[in-house]
């Protein structure tokens, strides 16, 4: 892709859609990975990019911002700071998230539900934040960095799972009540890809006479290598600004090696114990 001095959202005040204005997005976990990636990307596409994450981490020729996805305030405070350096904001794109494995038996509650936290509610929070902005600037676009784990349960990554099939939902649900507004929602749907998610991973701590044990290990190990092997992060954020810059999004994009993007098609069309034993060698079970 070649830089574009003027990338185009909805709500263009120019005939033609394109504003000779700077766009400003507003990218959560920018720090490292997709998020980082796609802050770095729409940077040297003309955008003014925001790139939000805990540590405030930044980046190349991006600003940062200090804020927690898991806090009302901060992310309310956060989207404020942006519009008061910028008058605008076009377009969010919720990148913050990590990961947790284990069998679901095992899994505290209390881990679970800092999973949806961060995953799901994060990106609610985000969005709430930024959609009065939107409406009154007449558009905007809200791209969910979701999961190919959103549409095919992962086992033993349940709850990862659970907080990607929730923002599937949501993100369907909410770009009906947002379209009279000009507004777009975007769901970009990675499979592996190759960044420090893996380290970052919180294991449910497993016993070695655990029923799960042996199990557990093997489906962990094979994502883990598969992981390895994923795409590159810039393959996930050229797909974010591929949702953000065209001028009618499709609703899902996916991103990943055609094995595993071909098996969103293959759930869709197959059977579910077809499906089921077709992808159960993929995902180490």
């Amino acid at each position: 892709m070649t830089p574009n001095p003027n990338p185009t959202t909805p709500g263009d005040p120019t005939p033609g859609g394109v504003s000779q204005e700077r766009k400003v997005v507003l990218v959560t976990g920018a720090s490292a990975g997709i998020g980082r990636a796609a802050a770095d990307r729409l940077a040297t596409r003309g955008w003014t990019v925001c790139g939000a994450s805990r540590r405030g981490t930044n980046g190349s020729g991006w600003s940062a911002l200090v804020m927690d996805v898991d806090s009302d305030e901060s992310v309310a405070a956060g989207v404020d700071s942006v519009l008061g350096a910028h008058g605008r904001l076009d377009a969010v794109v919720a990148c913050a998230g990590w990961g947790l494995a284990g069998p679901v038996e095992d899994t505290p509650l209390t881990d679970a539900k800092a999973q949806l936290e961060t995953n799901f509610w994060g990106a609610v929070r985000l969005t709430q934040a930024a959609l009065p902005a939107m409406r009154a600037r007449g558009g905007g676009r809200i791209v969910l960095v979701s999961s190919i784990g959103g549409a095919v349960g992962i086992p033993f990554q349940a709850f990862y799972s659970a907080s990607k099939f929730a923002m599937e939902g949501f993100g369907e649900a909410l770009a009906y009540q947002v379209a009279p507004f000009d507004i777009d929602v975007v769901l970009v749907e990675p499979g592996n890809v190759h960044t420090d998610f893996t380290a970052n991973r919180r294991d449910v701590p497993v016993s070695a006479d655990d029923p799960y044990a042996a199990a557990t290990k093997k489906a962990v190990s094979k994502m883990e290598a598969d992981e390895a092997a994923g795409v590159d992060p810039q393959s996930a954020a050229d797909t974010i600004v591929r949702a953000l810059e065209a001028r009618r999004p499709p609703r899902r994009l996916s991103v990943g090696h055609p094995g595993e993007r071909v098996g969103l098609l293959a759930k869709r069309l197959l059977p579910y114990r077809v499906f089921e034993w077709g992808a159960k060698g993929s995902l180490g079970v």
